[in-house]
C-alpha cells in the first residue's frame, strides 16, 4: 500500500534559471543537479492537495489544503538507470499534523502557516491565487489562464519540469532519503498573466535573497492529478 495518495490539483509553476553554485551545499549525497538545455532551474510552485488519505486512510481536518514549495531538480544514477528527482528547499502548508508527519518520517523542510486560495473563472480565461502568512505579512502568487487544456510536449521545459518521480532529502552529510512520486502525464493551462508578491529572504532564507528581483523564465499552470507517495528508502 502507499504511504499516502491524494490529487494535486491546479499547480501554479513559477520558474527561474539560477546559478548552480546557489545549490550546491543543499544537495542531497548521492545526487547531481538535473538541467535542463543546459540551465539550472529552481521553481516556486503554489497547488491544492485534496483527497488525501495516509495508509488508505482520511485523517479529519487534513483532507485539503493549500501547499506553496519551493523546489530543484536533480538526478540520480541506479543500477544503469537516472533517476529524476526534486529536492525542496520549504514546503509550506497550513496543517500542523501535514508538517510533523513529513518532517519526521522523510526529513522534508515543511512549515506550517496560516493559508488560503481562490479559483475561479470568466467565460474567457481562469484565476488562481495561493496566499500564506507569515508573522503579519500575506505573501502570493497568483495566475490568469487560458480555459483549454493543451499537451505538455515531449522534450519541452514543461516537461522537464512535470516528470520528475522522486524525492530526496539531505538527512545529514552522509545519508539521503529517497521516495517515489507516481502520477500520470499532465495537462496545462497557458498563462495569460501573473503576479509573484513574496518576501523571497524572510520566507526561504539569504541565499534566496536574488529571487526578489529575478524575472521568472517561464510560468504555467499544470492541471494535475492523483498521486501517491511511496515508502522512502535511506542511501548512504
Amino acid at each position: 500500500m502507499s504511504f499516502l495518495t491524494a490529487e494535486w490539483n491546479d499547480l501554479a509553476l513559477i520558474n527561474y534559471k539560477i546559478n548552480p553554485k546557489i545549490l550546491e551545499n543543499y544537495l542531497p549525497k548521492g545526487t547531481e543537479l538535473d538541467l535542463w538545455n543546459g540551465k539550472c532551474y529552481i521553481s516556486l510552485i503554489g497547488f491544492m492537495f485534496e483527497n488525501v488519505k495516509v495508509l488508505g486512510i482520511k485523517i479529519p481536518f487534513h483532507v485539503n489544503f493549500e501547499e506553496v514549495n519551493l523546489r530543484f531538480y536533480v538526478k540520480r544514477y541506479e543500477d544503469g538507470i537516472w533517476k529524476r528527482g526534486v529536492v525542496f528547499v520549504k514546503e509550506i502548508v497550513p496543517k500542523h499534523a501535514i508538517s510533523i508527519v513529513a518532517n519526521t518520517l522523510y526529513k522534508e523542510h515543511y512549515q506550517t502557516l496560516k493559508m488560503r486560495h481562490s479559483r475561479t473563472e470568466t467565460e474567457t480565461s481562469k484565476s488562481f491565487q495561493y496566499e500564506w502568512k507569515k508573522d503579519n505579512k500575506w505573501n502570493s502568487i497568483s495566475m490568469e489562464t487560458t480555459k483549454n487544456p493543451i499537451p505538455i510536449e515531449l522534450n519541452s521545459e514543461a516537461e522537464f519540469i512535470t516528470e520528475h518521480y522522486f524525492g530526496y532529502t539531505k538527512f545529514n552529510e552522509n545519508k539521503t532519503i529517497e521516495y517515489e512520486v507516481t502520477h500520470p502525464r499532465w495537462e496545462q493551462l497557458e498563462v495569460i498573466d501573473y503576479k509573484i508578491d513574496v518576501d523571497f529572504e524572510y520566507i526561504y532564507g539569504k541565499d534566496f535573497k536574488f529571487l526578489q528581483d529575478l524575472k521568472p523564465i517561464s510560468t504555467f499552470l499544470a492541471l494535475g492529478s492523483k498521486i501517491t507517495i511511496e515508502g522512502k528508502k535511506t542511501i548512504r
